[in-house]
């Protein structure tokens, strides 16, 4: 993995990092779950195959989850991984049709409980998408290559991207 440009000398609001395969792509979701708290939202964006679940796999890792356990949500729309200390809740809005449905899931009970909250497709949410949260947008530069820009909403975020670049530099 390499970081494609700097961060902002006022603070880290947005940062790129390329990932050179799928293994570098489970790597960059290690480092990032490594500084995850309660609460945490994740959103990820991107076209089919660009590596959102390839990169939830490598979260859930860096939490202590198998990363063989975790496979994509599109038909349940969520999945949770909760044998371990920070639960990971991971949403695939897909296949929703509005966020009107996502409302009727609770999904405020696991935004905002006990684990993190991985969200694939975080457009279908519409009114409901929260100001704070990092932003993840995944797309294709080569067949193996991939480019990921990451985008804190909120201190919290920025706090969070200043922490995964100095992991990244080490």
């Amino acid at each position: 993995m390499r970081k494609e440009s700097s961060p902002r000398a006022l603070g880290i609001f947005k940062m790129k990092i390329v990932s050179e395969s799928v293994s570098g792509t489970i790597n960059i979701g290690r480092v990032i779950a490594k500084r995850l708290k309660q609460g945490d939202l994740v959103f990820l964006s991107g076209g089919l195959g660009s590596g959102k679940t390839v990169l939830t796999k490598g979260i859930a890792w860096g939490l202590g989850i198998k990363k063989s356990e975790v496979t994509s949500p599109t038909f349940v729309i969520l999945r949770q991984y909760r044998r371990v200390k920070l639960p990971l809740y991971h949403f695939d809005f897909y296949r929703v049709k509005s966020p009107n449905d996502i409302l009727a899931l609770g999904y405020e009970d696991y935004f905002y409980g006990q684990g993190v909250s991985v969200v694939e497709w975080p457009g279908k949410l519409g009114y409901l998408m929260p100001r704070e949260h990092l932003k993840i947008e995944l797309s294709l530069k080569s067949s193996r290559q991939r480019l990921l820009k990451l985008t804190a909403g909120g201190l919290r975020y920025k706090e969070l991207l200043k922490q995964i670049n100095e992991d990244i530099r080490h």
